[in-house]
């Protein structure tokens, strides 16, 4: 079920594309024009699609094959988004219109939980019942000339006997799982099971309800489809659902007790159902979508949870490309390859958004005690689609009661409140990320450091983080990496946090602490990154004897009295910070390093006291910990950056996060930074906007301890929507603050703000509107006559 889309023209453009492809030519003549075309799948991406290929050229044939009768169907309504809409609009305006007899719409979100119920509007929908779109699909393809096999099995030969074959046969296709050794599948069963089902009444918003039982919590999502009727779906975690005993129950009984746990929802009205079955989610990805005349379409490619979009939505969208990519490309193959190259980053990107709003309601029970408008929130903005700007620009009045009640002063931003660790308090929740710039000399801070600190400073963040910073000549990463290990790296340091105290007050200037372990005597970054140095190594040392490549340097592991010298470098560059007058200490606990390499069972093979289960790999880095916190001011904060998960089989888990987190919470830490991976050289990471931000979410709502996330974050409105939604308490940036070493300022004006979370520094305050730009518009037209028609005259 889609978040709302005010949508682009993206899908219009594709459609008139596909519409126009063939204007000035015969399409007989292109070598990759299939005319006998097998559709295996009768659901609305496979009828689309037979129907858009036969109006292009009605002397295709075209047959689709379905084994299930014309109206079986196993859903109850199909949400459409508007730019879907506009696709259909301009590829086929006789379905469009027919859809829109048909369409119900509303614009508003309810959210139920806890008595409260939170109205979001400005949203924009449209549905309509499954088995009336197939009713238009069937129709039009019947006037095109399409053949509909129903009740009908696709025969083995179609790609023999025919040009092209279009696999739009489900998540559990035949057909991909037929060729798995080409389209390499993988596909992923999540934790809740659901239920389709439906009311016989219209809801009035797009309703999300919260039932907390004695069994645990479970959730309805429920919207109208037509005057007299709405889809409810019923979802909860596995455990719950065996707990609460609905794996003994029949279809029956389990629908009744699902209307009497909704009934104030329901209004006390009967669930119905349509062979409606209990079921887990299955996210379907595949490395390849075409084998020979074969390409795969909708759920057979790719599937992405209900709970963000409809798969009939991607479906639709996907023959749309399809038919275009056909009729402009000059061979199948090239069709093949444009249509995947044109819709596999649209729908990596949704899966991403898919996979973080199911996420969220797998672990919903972590945010039942936020407040309530902030809960909507959170829900609202979990798939970071819709975000704080989006949703003040569909509906202002809830989005500003929610910054009332997180503490925003009117005209205030989230990201420009102020935060507290300890003794320090932060202007705003901007940090700039720690980033090694490799420009040291013997360890030594220069010029370069001032002005790149300096700046960021200047540059409106709340705490501005200096790179890692070594606590030992060996424990370099590279020969340019600055260290506090000498007075001489001391008194660079306090040249830096003096001009930032003086020069930028109000700004806080913290330091990261590690030793490289395993990863260090490399090249700098831009001459190879983790490239073992030609010439001038040093050897290293780690937890165990296990290099980070093949071709990398193997460590020594370190003995006892080793530990205990290296726990000893650690306090006295603390020391050294502390009197180089640095606000706050982190202790670099990811990305593979010394401490990391302790902590993570790929690089920890120990079978001493400090190796084996978890407890005892956070034993030397718990004892770094307190050693520093000992010397280390006791009114300046100490955080610790780890890596939530090594992106590894067999490697640190969320879970571990969340203990690592807790162990060292216990022992004083005051926030936990948040990252992850880097830690073993095969990972797999799963990047996307915000990738790392729900390991942040989910130690914060688990543990209660302050967190930073960081990770892709790369907008102001990203900051604004994770601090307002309660899913971190402070950002770090890393690359924006390259691009920009003025973000948070330039973030300000263009919000409007102007407050104490980013006083513009005196010399600047001259530059604190954007520049005026040359003029781009022009004067429009007093009058206009008339054309002939949509297509111009």
């Amino acid at each position: 079920m889609p978040e709302g889309a005010r949508g682009s023209a993206e899908y219009a453009a594709t459609a008139a594309r596909a519409r126009q492809a063939t204007n000035g030519r015969h399409p007989h003549t292109v070598l990759g024009h299939p005319l006998r075309v097998a559709i295996i799948g009768g659901g609305p991406g496979g009828l689309y699609a037979a129907a858009l290929l036969k109006r292009l050229d009605p002397t295709r044939e075209i047959t689709v094959w379905e084994r299930n009768a014309p109206d079986d169907t196993f859903g109850f309504g199909v949400v459409l988004s508007d730019e879907t809409l506009g696709g259909i609009e301009h590829a086929d305006p006789q379905v469009y219109e027919a859809l829109q007899q048909h369409f119900t719409r509303w614009d508003d979100i309810d959210i139920v939980h806890r008595t409260h119920r939170h109205t979001s509007g400005g949203h924009g929908f449209a549905a309509l019942g499954r088995k009336r779109l197939l009713e238009i699909l069937h129709t039009r393809c019947r006037e095109l000339g399409v053949g509909l096999r129903f009740r009908t099995e696709a025969p083995h030969d179609l790609p023999h006997t025919h040009d092209l074959v279009i696999a739009a046969d489900g998540v559990h296709s035949a057909t991909r799982e037929t060729h798995a050794d080409v389209f390499r599948p993988r596909v992923t069963t999540h934790r809740c099971r659901y239920i389709w089902l439906a009311a016989d009444f219209p809801f009035d918003s797009f309703r999300f309800e919260i039932a907390e039982t004695e069994h645990g919590v479970m959730q309805l999502h429920g919207y109208p489809y037509a005057p007299d009727a709405s889809t409810v779906i019923i979802e909860m975690r596995d455990e719950v659902w065996h707990a609460a005993g609905f794996d003994e129950l029949g279809e029956a009984e389990s629908i009744e007790r699902c209307g009497k746990i909704f009934a104030e929802a329901l209004r006390g009205r009967p669930l119905k159902s349509n062979n409606s079955t209990w079921t887990t989610f299955r996210t379907v990805v595949n490395d390849r979508w075409s084998h020979g005349n074969i390409v795969l379409l909708g759920d057979a490619a790719h599937s992405a949870h209900f709970s963000i979009g409809s798969g009939t939505k991607l479906a639709v969208e996907d023959a749309l490309a399809l038919a275009a990519c056909l009729e402009e490309r000059d061979s199948l193959p090239e069709a093949l390859t444009a249509y995947e190259a044109e819709r596999r980053p649209v729908v990596a990107s949704t899966q991403r958004a898919a996979r973080a709003s199911l996420e969220w309601f797998e672990n919903i029970a972590l945010y039942l005690d936020q407040p309530p408008r902030q809960f909507a929130f959170n829900l609202l903005t979990r798939s970071r689609r819709v975000t704080h700007d989006n949703l003040r620009l569909r509906d202002s009045g809830f989005t500003e009661t929610v910054e009332h009640e997180f503490g925003c002063p009117p005209g205030t931003p989230p990201m420009f409140t102020p935060f507290r660790l300890r003794g320090l308090t932060l202007r705003n929740r901007v940090v700039v990320s720690p980033m090694d710039m490799y420009s040291a000399v013997d360890g030594v801070p220069g010029d370069f450091h001032l002005v790149h600190l300096g700046a960021r400073a200047l540059g409106g963040a709340g705490l501005v983080m200096t790179e890692m910073v070594c606590v030992s000549e060996e424990g370099r990463i590279t020969p340019g990496c600055a260290g506090l290990y000498t007075g001489r790296q001391a008194e660079a340091w306090k040249r830096i946090t003096d001009f930032v105290h003086d020069r930028a007050p109000g700004t806080a200037i913290g330091v990261q602490l590690g030793h490289s372990g395993r990863k260090g005597s490399t090249k700098l970054m831009w001459e190879g990154m983790d490239e073992p140095l030609q010439e001038g190594n040093w050897p290293l040392v780690a937890p165990s004897a296990l290099p980070y490549k093949d071709d990398s340097q193997t460590p020594r592991e370190l003995s006892r009295a080793q530990l205990t010298d290296i726990r000893e470098q650690f306090t006295a560059c603390a020391v050294r910070a502390a009197r180089a007058g640095f606000d706050l200490l982190e202790l670099h606990c990811a990305h593979g390093y010394l401490l990391s390499g302790f902590l993570s069972p790929l690089t920890n093979r120990r079978t001493d006291a400090y190796g084996g289960s978890l407890e005892k790999r956070l034993r030397f880095p718990l004892e770094v910990f307190d050693a520093v916190r000992n010397v280390w001011p006791g009114e300046r904060p100490m955080t610790v950056r780890i890596s939530a998960t090594d992106w590894a089989e067999g490697g640190t888990t969320a879970d571990d996060a969340v203990e690592i987190a807790r162990a060292f919470a216990a022992h004083g830490a005051d926030a936990i930074d948040v990252s992850t991976g880097q830690v073993v050289a095969d990972e797999r990471p799963e990047f996307g906007r915000s990738y790392q931000t729900p390991f942040a979410d989910r130690i914060r709502h688990t543990t209660g301890i302050p967190v930073i996330a960081v990770g892709a974050i790369s907008s102001w409105d990203d900051v604004n929507s994770l601090i307002l939604a309660g899913r971190t308490d402070l950002c770090a940036l890393a690359r924006p603050h390259l691009y920009d070493p003025h973000w948070t300022l330039h973030a300000a004006a263009e919000q409007g703000y102007t407050g104490p979370g980013a006083p513009w520094p005196a010399p600047y305050r001259a530059g604190s509107r954007r520049p005026q730009t040359g003029r781009t518009d022009a004067p429009k037209p007093r009058l206009s006559l008339g054309g002939g028609g949509a297509d111009g005259g």
